[in-house]
Protein backbone atom coordinates (compact mmCIF):
# COMPACT_ATOMS: atom_id res chain seq x y z
CA UNK A 1 0.00 0.00 0.00
CA UNK A 2 1.14 3.27 -1.16
CA UNK A 3 0.98 6.48 1.53
CA UNK A 4 -0.79 9.30 -0.15
CA UNK A 5 2.18 12.05 -0.51
CA UNK A 6 1.33 15.61 1.18
CA UNK A 7 1.76 18.12 -1.62
CA UNK A 8 3.26 21.65 -1.53
CA UNK A 9 3.19 24.55 -3.50
CA UNK A 10 5.35 27.10 -4.94
CA UNK A 11 4.17 30.85 -3.66
CA UNK A 12 5.90 33.16 -6.43
CA UNK A 13 8.36 33.47 -9.53
CA UNK A 14 8.26 31.34 -12.39
CA UNK A 15 6.92 28.10 -10.91
CA UNK A 16 3.93 29.97 -8.86
CA UNK A 17 0.68 27.64 -8.18
CA UNK A 18 2.73 24.05 -9.24
CA UNK A 19 3.04 21.89 -6.91
CA UNK A 20 6.08 19.66 -4.98
CA UNK A 21 5.87 16.59 -3.06
CA UNK A 22 6.70 16.59 0.79
CA UNK A 23 8.79 13.47 1.75
CA UNK A 24 6.70 10.59 2.62
CA UNK A 25 6.45 10.22 6.66
CA UNK A 26 6.77 12.31 9.44
CA UNK A 27 10.49 12.72 10.00
CA UNK A 28 10.19 15.80 7.75
CA UNK A 29 8.59 19.44 8.88
CA UNK A 30 7.64 21.32 5.72
CA UNK A 31 7.69 25.17 5.64
CA UNK A 32 4.25 26.49 5.63
CA UNK A 33 3.73 28.84 2.94
CA UNK A 34 3.16 31.57 4.86
CA UNK A 35 6.32 31.55 6.51
CA UNK A 36 8.28 31.14 2.79
CA UNK A 37 6.11 33.88 1.89
CA UNK A 38 7.21 35.72 4.94
CA UNK A 39 11.00 34.89 4.14
CA UNK A 40 11.28 35.89 0.96
CA UNK A 41 9.68 38.95 0.96
CA UNK A 42 12.53 39.93 3.57
CA UNK A 43 15.41 38.68 1.62
CA UNK A 44 14.04 39.62 -2.28
CA UNK A 45 11.61 38.37 -3.22
CA UNK A 46 13.23 37.96 -6.85
CA UNK A 47 16.87 36.92 -6.80
CA UNK A 48 19.08 38.11 -10.13
CA UNK A 49 20.80 34.85 -10.14
CA UNK A 50 22.98 33.48 -7.17
CA UNK A 51 23.50 30.05 -5.44
CA UNK A 52 21.84 28.59 -2.59
CA UNK A 53 22.62 25.83 -0.09
CA UNK A 54 19.99 24.46 1.59
CA UNK A 55 21.57 22.59 4.36
CA UNK A 56 18.85 20.33 5.78
CA UNK A 57 16.60 20.08 2.33
CA UNK A 58 14.14 17.79 2.59
CA UNK A 59 11.53 18.14 -0.15
CA UNK A 60 13.58 20.75 -1.39
CA UNK A 61 10.50 23.36 -1.00
CA UNK A 62 12.94 25.81 -0.10
CA UNK A 63 15.51 25.17 -2.84
CA UNK A 64 12.60 25.56 -5.35
CA UNK A 65 10.77 28.34 -4.42
CA UNK A 66 14.13 30.09 -4.63
CA UNK A 67 14.50 28.83 -7.92
CA UNK A 68 11.29 29.97 -9.60
CA UNK A 69 12.23 33.37 -7.55
CA UNK A 70 15.48 33.64 -9.54
CA UNK A 71 18.52 32.09 -7.96
CA UNK A 72 20.70 30.19 -10.94
CA UNK A 73 21.30 27.52 -8.69
CA UNK A 74 21.64 25.40 -5.21
CA UNK A 75 23.02 22.71 -3.94
CA UNK A 76 20.84 20.49 -1.56
CA UNK A 77 21.93 18.16 1.32
CA UNK A 78 20.36 15.44 2.76
CA UNK A 79 21.31 12.38 4.58
CA UNK A 80 17.61 10.67 4.31
CA UNK A 81 17.48 8.31 1.02
CA UNK A 82 13.37 9.33 1.46
CA UNK A 83 14.40 12.65 1.03
CA UNK A 84 16.90 12.70 -1.88
CA UNK A 85 14.44 10.86 -3.82
CA UNK A 86 11.57 13.27 -3.29
CA UNK A 87 14.06 16.14 -3.93
CA UNK A 88 15.24 14.39 -7.30
CA UNK A 89 11.52 13.55 -8.01
CA UNK A 90 10.36 17.69 -7.61
CA UNK A 91 13.14 18.82 -9.68
CA UNK A 92 12.20 16.36 -12.40
CA UNK A 93 8.77 17.53 -12.35
CA UNK A 94 9.56 21.29 -12.50
CA UNK A 95 12.54 20.76 -14.68
CA UNK A 96 15.30 22.23 -12.70
CA UNK A 97 17.42 19.13 -12.81
CA UNK A 98 20.27 20.80 -14.08
CA UNK A 99 20.12 24.06 -11.57
CA UNK A 100 20.63 21.35 -8.78
CA UNK A 101 23.25 19.43 -7.05
CA UNK A 102 22.08 16.95 -4.27
CA UNK A 103 24.39 15.26 -2.24
CA UNK A 104 22.75 12.41 0.61
CA UNK A 105 25.43 13.69 3.12
CA UNK A 106 25.26 15.59 5.80
CA UNK A 107 26.43 19.35 5.24
CA UNK A 108 29.09 19.44 7.45
CA UNK A 109 30.46 16.37 5.47
CA UNK A 110 30.24 18.94 2.26
CA UNK A 111 31.87 21.71 3.42
CA UNK A 112 35.39 20.97 2.27
CA UNK A 113 33.86 19.74 -1.31
CA UNK A 114 32.29 23.00 -1.48
CA UNK A 115 35.81 24.70 -0.63
CA UNK A 116 37.62 22.50 -2.83
CA UNK A 117 34.98 23.50 -5.86
CA UNK A 118 35.06 27.16 -5.60
CA UNK A 119 31.71 27.38 -4.20
CA UNK A 120 30.33 30.43 -2.45
CA UNK A 121 26.69 30.47 -1.20
CA UNK A 122 24.50 33.97 -1.52
CA UNK A 123 21.78 32.42 0.17
CA UNK A 124 21.98 29.58 2.82
CA UNK A 125 18.90 27.98 4.42
CA UNK A 126 19.11 25.43 7.74
CA UNK A 127 16.50 24.12 8.83
CA UNK A 128 17.32 20.79 10.36
CA UNK A 129 15.33 18.08 12.63
CA UNK A 130 14.49 20.96 15.40
CA UNK A 131 15.95 18.41 18.44
CA UNK A 132 19.20 18.71 16.27
CA UNK A 133 20.50 21.72 15.24
CA UNK A 134 24.17 22.82 15.26
CA UNK A 135 23.24 26.13 13.65
CA UNK A 136 25.81 28.23 15.31
CA UNK A 137 28.39 25.52 14.36
CA UNK A 138 27.34 25.78 10.86
CA UNK A 139 27.31 29.50 10.29
CA UNK A 140 31.18 29.53 12.52
CA UNK A 141 31.78 27.16 9.62
CA UNK A 142 30.43 28.58 6.46
CA UNK A 143 32.23 32.31 7.33
CA UNK A 144 35.31 30.32 8.58
CA UNK A 145 36.16 28.47 5.33
CA UNK A 146 34.89 31.52 2.98
CA UNK A 147 31.50 30.00 1.73
CA UNK A 148 29.32 33.02 2.05
CA UNK A 149 29.75 35.92 -0.84
CA UNK A 150 29.31 39.48 0.15
CA UNK A 151 25.72 40.28 1.27
CA UNK A 152 24.80 36.79 1.96
CA UNK A 153 21.58 35.66 3.60
CA UNK A 154 21.47 32.80 6.02
CA UNK A 155 18.40 31.81 7.24
CA UNK A 156 17.48 29.80 10.14
CA UNK A 157 14.65 28.17 10.92
CA UNK A 158 14.75 26.80 13.98
CA UNK A 159 12.03 26.31 17.13
CA UNK A 160 10.65 29.84 19.22
CA UNK A 161 12.49 29.26 22.19
CA UNK A 162 15.86 28.47 20.61
CA UNK A 163 17.92 32.19 20.35
CA UNK A 164 20.38 32.90 18.65
CA UNK A 165 24.10 35.47 18.96
CA UNK A 166 23.88 38.86 17.46
CA UNK A 167 26.48 37.82 15.06
CA UNK A 168 28.56 34.80 13.71
CA UNK A 169 31.62 36.05 12.56
CA UNK A 170 30.60 38.50 9.77
CA UNK A 171 27.44 37.58 9.68
CA UNK A 172 24.68 39.97 11.54
CA UNK A 173 21.29 39.26 12.52
CA UNK A 174 18.76 41.60 10.97
CA UNK A 175 15.91 40.18 11.56
CA UNK A 176 13.93 37.98 13.41
CA UNK A 177 9.61 36.55 14.06
CA UNK A 178 8.16 33.88 15.50
CA UNK A 179 5.43 32.32 13.62
CA UNK A 180 3.70 29.66 16.09
CA UNK A 181 6.48 26.92 16.97
CA UNK A 182 8.65 28.65 14.86
CA UNK A 183 11.36 31.17 14.71
CA UNK A 184 12.80 32.48 11.23
CA UNK A 185 16.17 34.49 12.27
CA UNK A 186 17.57 36.03 8.93
CA UNK A 187 21.73 37.22 8.99
CA UNK A 188 23.05 39.24 6.44
CA UNK A 189 27.13 38.89 6.06
CA UNK A 190 28.84 42.32 6.05
CA UNK A 191 31.08 43.30 3.50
Amino acid sequence: MHEELKKMRIVAGAFRSRTIDAVAGSTTRPTADKIKEAVFSRIGPYFEGGCMLDAYAGSGNISFEALSRGMAESRLCDISAKAIATIRANAARLGVEERCRIYRRDVFAMLDVFVDEGVRFDLVYLDPPYRKQRNAELMLALETRGLLREAAWVIVESRSEDVFAQSYGQLEKVKEHTYGITRITCYRRSA
